[in-house]
């Protein structure tokens, strides 16, 4: 007969360790129901958390268009028919006719419920042509009036209607390179509302904008750059984030490139809107009056002079002849800030208001001199 000895303190460490894993096992639960709480997710995430993952991004997008997609607006040209002689060295001379029929060749956002309407102004640089504005919803409006910055790639289009939906300004200030990025727009000029995702891949941009074959050239500063596709017709669309914000206007997409778009960013939007609105137009640039050229450093030792910009020509009655600037003059510097071939004139003029008093140090006969300038709007 075989005796079994029970082990009294084994069964009370087996009963322990069994009441441990209960405890545990119950409390993950409790967790996972009433508080969402999932550590092993971070570590062995599970197929339904990825799929969640994919979702959520998905209704990023979706609500985004939902809310927006009724702000932006295709502008269509319309400009005068016309006949064009064509030679083809195979077929010798043919002739075409161009334009007489509307084309879609932008896009815009509505920023008020009146009809105010931002878009480049490269879009209807045309002062010859009729525009129109084409809602998302296929209502067609005359353009009654464009308002085009002289400073910027932004123009103001206006329509008679009202109870248009307006966008939402974000801040341009905050924004970060890998930052979730969406357009909207007319792209190629043919397919509307067309949306296209993305991140902001860069910030603070320096760029030439248009076409010199189409007599349009424009340096563009500070903007935006994203890997969102923009084409041709997403120009004066917005850029939004994942408030479903404007973050940038669609200015640009660089040639030869794949997946490098550009925006110009909103914050320039909202200043030029509230300068439109306070004076009911866009105010010029700031004018100095002078031709000059930029003398380089090497330039400048050889002939024993300072770098800065040498005066060609002094317009008669400018704020720089009323000031006493004359030929062969070189300005130094403007308002402290040093010109040479990295800070040329114009770099520094273009930040300054019509209005503002500079002054200015210039290099005459071995001497230098300072000189106070008032600026006046320019009338180009």
């Amino acid at each position: 007969m075989v005796k079994i000895k029970f082990n009294f303190k084994k069964f009370l460490v087996g009963t322990a360790v069994g009441i441990v894993i209960l405890v545990a096992i119950t409390g993950g639960a409790i967790a996972d129901r009433l508080f969402q709480f999932k550590p092993l997710d971070k570590y062995f995430p599970s197929r339904n958390l990825i799929n969640q993952n994919i979702l959520t991004e998905d209704s990023v997008v979706i609500d985004v268009v939902k809310k927006v997609s009724p702000s932006v607006v295709t502008v269509q040209i319309q400009t005068q028919a016309r006949r064009v002689l064509q030679f083809n060295p195979f077929e010798g001379f043919s002739q075409q006719i161009q334009g007489g029929q509307p084309q879609d060749i932008g896009s815009g956002f509505i920023v008020t419920s009146d009809g105010l309407i931002v878009t480049n102004k490269h879009v209807v640089s045309d002062t010859t042509a009729s525009y129109k504005v084409i809602t998302s919803d296929n209502k067609e409006y005359d353009v009654k009036s464009i308002s085009r910055d002289p400073a910027n790639d932004i123009a103001v289009i206006k329509i008679d209607t009202s109870n248009l939906k307006p966008v939402e300004f974000g801040d341009s200030t905050n924004l970060q390179v890998g930052q979730f990025a969406i357009a909207i727009g007319t792209a190629l000029g043919s397919f509307r509302n067309t949306v296209t995702t993305g991140v902001i891949s860069g910030l603070g941009r320096g760029i030439t904008a248009g076409d010199a074959y189409q007599g349009y050239v424009e340096q563009l500063d500070n903007v935006i750059q994203t890997d969102a596709a923009i084409n041709p017709g997403n120009s004066g669309g917005p850029l939004l984030n994942s408030s479903g914000q404007v973050i940038g206007i669609n200015v640009a997409v660089a040639q030869g490139a794949q997946n490098i778009g550009f925006a110009i960013p909103v914050n320039i939007v909202k200043d030029a809107l509230d300068q439109f609105k306070g004076a009911g137009r866009f105010i010029g640039k700031a004018y100095l009056g002078v031709e000059y050229q930029m003398v380089p450093k090497q330039t400048a030792i050889l002939n024993n002079v300072p770098q800065g910009a040498y005066v060609v020509n002094v317009i008669a009655s400018s704020p720089a002849a009323n000031a006493g600037l004359q030929p062969g003059d070189i300005i130094t510097k403007m308002d402290g800030q040093e010109l040479n071939e990295t800070k040329p004139l114009s770099d520094v003029i273009k930040n300054k208001k019509p209005g503002d008093n500079i002054s200015i140090e210039i290099w005459r006969n071995g001497e230098t001199k300072n000189i106070q300038v008032a600026l006046v709007e320019s009338n180009q």
